[in-house]
């Protein structure tokens, strides 16, 4: 579970916990948030390490599978949740013309390099096991792009593109590979900067009358991660309460 320390990440990890998971609890800076996490899950009674490592590196993420193989045996599940520092705000954001590559490159690899090592890495441990749930977080807003967050949207968008190249190649192996694709999703540090008049139209415009909370993502998420969804794959869910319909 990748950038599961806090936020979205950390309600994922407690569900997959509480679902009888052992959990990685994987962060890059902030390790009293990741610390929490791991006290919650374990008051849970559930099982779970703290591994610190950047997934945009691919000497780290060897490191984080290593010790997650080392407690808990092969990895079966891969939640790429990772995300690198973005602010989602209509009104600081930058303009096209301001931005630099370097921005996209950041965005690129928070998401779509991060998801191809851990995939890559994973794939050894599934394949014995013949048996694998890979799950990509995207966002809603590659099917709709209302604020144009270029750098963010270009990469979440690629990383549909892989989800569904992946799906088509190792599902022979019963490794199914999907996203899910959520709303704003509020609170989290990327969306702490959102004004909340932002928030409030967003809400106004949602037929289920409100923005998305990282609880709300946890279902479909762990839906993908199960037995349930084993002929479900290459698939994007969208949870966002009827914003966009598909």
């Amino acid at each position: 579970m990748t950038g599961s320390g806090r936020g979205l990440g950390a309600a994922i990890a407690l569900g997959l916990a509480r679902r009888g998971a052992a959990v990685i609890i994987n962060y890059r800076e902030n390790a009293q948030a990741a610390q929490s996490t791991l006290a919650r899950v374990q008051q849970d009674g559930g099982h779970g390490i703290l591994v610190q490592a950047d997934v945009t590196d691919e000497s780290q993420v060897s490191r984080l599978f290593d010790e997650a193989e080392t407690a808990f045996g092969p990895v079966t599940i891969v939640v790429n949740n990772a995300l690198v520092s973005f602010a989602f705000n209509p009104v600081s954001r930058p303009s096209y013309e301001n931005l630099s590559w370097q921005d996209f490159t950041d965005q690129w690899h928070g998401a779509v390099k991060a998801a191809y090592l851990t995939a890559q890495r994973g794939l050894k441990g599934m394949k014995e096991a013949h048996y694998g749930r890979i799950v990509n977080i995207v966002s809603d807003l590659i099917f709709q792009p209302t604020v144009p967050y270029h750098s963010y949207i270009t990469a979440k968008s690629a990383l549909l593109g892989l989800t569904r190249t992946l799906a088509v190649e190792l599902g022979p192996f019963n490794i199914t590979v999907n996203a899910v694709a959520p709303g704003l999703i509020y609170p989290t540090e990327a969306s702490r900067p959102t004004p909340e008049w932002v928030r409030e139209e967003l809400a106004a415009r949602t037929p289920l009358g409100r923005v998305v909370t990282p609880e709300d993502v946890v279902g479909p998420v762990l839906f993908l991660a199960s037995e349930d969804a084993g002929m479900v794959t290459g698939q994007c869910l969208v949870v966002d309460g009827g914003l966009m319909m598909r």
